[in-house]
């Protein structure tokens, strides 16, 4: 027997096996000797002891590569085998396109079955929640859908809502209906301004108890109807109750709002109640009600259209106690009007309770009065 061990390399080649005479023999490298022995068997490898492959891709394109798996649909069989199938171009398209919805330059034209996919995409993404560029996709929205997008807007008691999200409030066009109950907003208010103009000129139905008004901001409330004929012309519910700074004086500017069929404006600081619903009935045919309107109850404004879940989230965000800024104004500028402002929710619970009674200031048009000015 003969053999021959020559290393070649430091690295560890194995054991060496020599056949002679029909027998395999193991020879050990470390005495040198022969011996006989069954190998065992060992796996193939194609390369030595610590070799490694790591697969190298562009690193700087590793968003690029976590969406591409966004491409596939992962499901699983009655077997339990894992399928995947690839997503459909529009659904593609669609999840692109609303990632990047505030590059769009316009979406007038653009088909409302598509745009409306196109803003729920969107919105899942929380693509108009963030700070600068959702406003901008948000108008983008909203001039080309108008009421789609919002039809109906409640912000009863969400002062907080309407002081951080002012911009995107007054994005929203052709609304319906706008609730702004006990928002203390004041005369002077930006959003009280921006509802009188051509954008909200569909308003039919605006709530504005409890704001703080007086004859100052009905004055400039309807002062685009009284001089341009533009703004809330088609106003036809108008709440106004609990504002006490609301006199005799102010009542009138309301008479320009010739398709006005319900208004109310019990807890007001009227003089002659009287006096006030003989006008009412003689200028704009306005006759009192002797019981609550079903019109008036706050529960049935809801905010309705594709951003129902956007206003949503605004107002589920800003639910922190604080102070409105109506309030710290009162408190810096007019201490005095302020301890009157205090004296009058402390007897709140009067003024609830006088609803129910006599006190109740609601008025609407007759049927027969509104039929026959149809027919004129």
């Amino acid at each position: 027997m003969s053999y021959c061990l020559k290393s070649e390399s430091l690295l560890d080649t194995g054991p060496i096996y020599v056949r002679e005479n029909g027998h395999l023999y193991m020879v050990n490298q470390g005495s040198g000797t022969v011996k006989n022995a069954t190998p065992k068997p060992r796996p193939f490898r194609l390369f030595s002891k610590g070799f490694s492959v790591e697969l190298c891709m562009n690193r700087d394109d590793d968003s690029a590569r976590r969406e591409r798996t966004d491409h596939f649909i992962f499901t699983y069989t009655k077997e339990g085998n894992l399928r995947y199938s690839a997503k459909s171009l529009f659904g593609l398209v669609l999840g692109y396109i609303s990632d990047n919805v505030d590059h769009i330059d316009s979406l007038i034209g653009f088909p409302e079955q598509i745009a409306e996919k196109l803003f729920s995409a969107a919105e899942a993404r929380q693509k108009f929640t963030e700070p600068v560029t959702g406003l901008r996709a948000l108008q983008k929205f909203t001039e080309a859908y108008g009421s789609l997008v919002l039809c109906s807007l409640c912000l009863q008691n969400r002062y907080l809502v309407i002081s951080e999200k002012l911009e995107e409030i007054k994005s929203f066009r052709e609304l319906t209906c706008l609730d702004l109950s006990c928002c203390k907003l004041g005369d002077n208010h930006e959003l009280l301004e921006h509802i009188t103009k051509e954008a909200l000129s569909s308003v039919t139905r605006l709530l504005l108890k409890d704001n703080c008004l007086s004859d100052a901001g009905l004055r400039k409330m309807t002062a685009p109807v009284r001089v341009m004929k533009r703004g809330l012309e088609n106003l036809s519910v108008l709440d106004l109750s609990c504002n006490p700074e609301i006199t005799d004086t102010g009542i009138g500017y309301l008479f320009s709002f010739k398709k006005l069929n319900y208004l109310d404006i019990s807890e007001t600081g009227l003089k002659d109640v009287k006096a006030v619903i003989q006008r009412l009935q003689t200028q704009i045919s306005l006759v009192h009600s002797k019981v609550p309107l079903k019109e008036f109850d706050h529960s049935n404004c809801k905010t309705e259209g594709w951003a129902e879940q956007v206003c949503s989230f605004f107002k589920n965000f800003f639910t922190k106690p604080s102070m409105c800024p109506f309030q710290s104004q009162i408190i810096s500028h007019h201490p005095v009007r302020f301890y009157i402002f205090l004296v009058f929710h402390s007897e709140k619970t009067d003024v609830i309770k006088s609803l129910e009674n006599e006190h109740v200031l609601h008025s609407y048009m007759p049927e027969e009065v509104s039929r026959g000015c149809i027919d004129c």
